[in-house]
């Protein structure tokens, strides 16, 4: 006897096929469940796991870098070779033991604690022939960088009050610009940069960075970095734009306002030498503060977000030339200076 099967379903069989099925779509968004709550874990350890960045320099072309390397290195062999021969000229005469040099001094000191911040790792990945910087490095980076670009400023502004002091109230200087005052604006000037550039540094450190991380320019800039944030970096931009121009906008202000009191005061001079020689004593500084914040307002004093590759060129002008050319513009524009360079070289010479 043939048994048929009929096509229509049993009603306890369509009940229990609706069950079964209903249990496997639960089991299927419990399943689809777990694997998200298994993928967000897996992305916030990728956001943890970034311990080191990728410089990728100025250039990625291997022949460019060369020259790149060579020319690095010759600007940072000049640039700390001059700015010692400027404390060194400064310390050994006893004529230049004045409020402007002392300025100067630190400025050269400075400068050469600048340069070192960035360019030596630089030197040495290419040596090694690595990109590579930790995480730990990349954060003393930033911390040292914004400390001495902003003492950069700072010493600048105090060196054009000086000007000021000389210019417009020249009998009243000595009583003016004494030695505990010139200690003072130096200390004074340190601490708020060092508390600055803290305050950066730790609010770089709540942030989390996912699998982007390759820097484009050839040191941890603060912009640079911010920019492989997974997080939202609003505090950043915002303390930038507050503290920063705080920071930024008071020493450049003071800048101003003393040239300008000093500009009025040397129009009002009778004779044109007397005039050539105030502004003459001015020139030097005039010159290396367009460089400084000519550089530094292009790159940021804007949002971080808007960053590129081309401000690069303009980070470099600050971070390597102006280090590199400031021993020049001071000593071969200035007669003291050149005097007390070839008494350094003469002494020099006979040891």
């Amino acid at each position: 006897m043939t048994t048929f099967h009929s096509n229509r379903e049993q009603p306890g069989c369509a009940a229990h096929c609706r069950t079964e099925q209903a249990r496997f779509q639960g089991g299927r968004r419990k399943a689809a469940v777990g694997d998200e709550g298994d993928s967000s874990d897996m992305d916030r350890d990728n956001q943890t796991t970034v311990i080191k960045f990728l410089l990728l320099g100025l250039s990625g072309q291997s022949k460019q870098e060369e020259i790149l390397f060579g020319l690095f290195l010759w600007m940072y062999l000049v640039t700390i070779i001059g700015n010692i021969l400027i404390i060194l000229a400064i310390s050994c005469d006893s004529h230049l033991h004045t409020p402007m040099y002392f300025f100067l001094a630190n400025l050269s000191c400075i400068d050469i604690c600048f340069s070192s911040v960035t360019t030596p790792k630089m030197l040495l990945n290419h040596i090694l022939g690595s990109k590579s910087i930790s995480y730990m490095e990349c954060l003393t980076q930033i911390y040292f960088f914004i400390t001495f670009i902003n003492m950069d400023g700072f010493l600048l502004s105090v060196m054009a009050y000086d000007r000021y002091v000389a210019i417009c109230c020249p009998l009243h200087y000595s009583m003016i610009m004494k030695p505990k005052l010139c200690i003072l604006l130096v200390v004074v000037s340190w601490v708020i940069t060092n508390l600055h550039a803290l305050l950066h540094t730790l609010l770089m450190v709540r942030l989390t960075f996912c699998f982007n991380n390759t820097v484009h320019h050839f040191f941890c800039d603060p912009y640079a970095v911010l920019k492989l944030s997974c997080s939202d970096t609003f505090i950043n931009d915002l303390m930038v734009f507050t503290v920063g121009g705080l920071i930024f906008l008071t020493p450049f202000t003071c800048i101003i306002i003393s040239y300008a009191y000093i500009l009025s005061n040397v129009l009002k001079l009778p004779s044109a030498h007397g005039i050539r020689k105030s502004l003459s004593t001015c020139g030097s500084h005039l010159t290396v503060v367009s460089l400084f914040y000519g550089a530094i307002l292009g790159v940021y004093m804007r949002p971080s977000s808007s960053y590129s590759v081309q401000d690069t060129v303009a980070t470099v002008i600050f971070t390597v030339v102006t280090p590199l050319v400031n021993p020049f513009i001071y000593s071969l524009r200035n007669r003291d200076m050149k005097g007390a360079l070839r008494k350094l070289i003469s002494n020099s010479r006979k040891f």
